[in-house]
């Protein structure tokens, strides 16, 4: 099964999971299936228009799945997901 590395701001969701496995094979239904396991979570990851939301980054692979396909990335069982939150800051 795949894997998602869930971010520490978003663990409060999954109930301090760091790491979900799924057998989903494409990243929408990945994201789905997280959502029906963790209500919520899908808001923070994809907009109202469907897409990526602007501020988050998810890779498959180290790939960055704007690059691939978005949330219609194909994933396979030896695949690891990371979920990275954008970071804002200035001095």
């Amino acid at each position: 099964m795949a894997s998602i590395r869930i971010p520490m701001p978003l663990r409060k969701l999954t109930n301090d999971t760091d790491i979900v496995a799924t057998d989903a094979s494409t990243l929408a239904e990945a994201v789905d299936r997280l959502e029906a396991d963790y209500p919520g979570i899908k808001e923070r990851l994809v907009g109202d228009d469907g897409e990526i939301r602007r501020f988050v980054n998810i890779y498959v692979n180290g790939e960055d799945v704007r690059f691939l396909s978005n949330l219609s990335t194909a994933l396979a069982a030896t695949d690891e997901v990371s979920i990275v939150p954008a970071v804002a800051g200035g001095m």
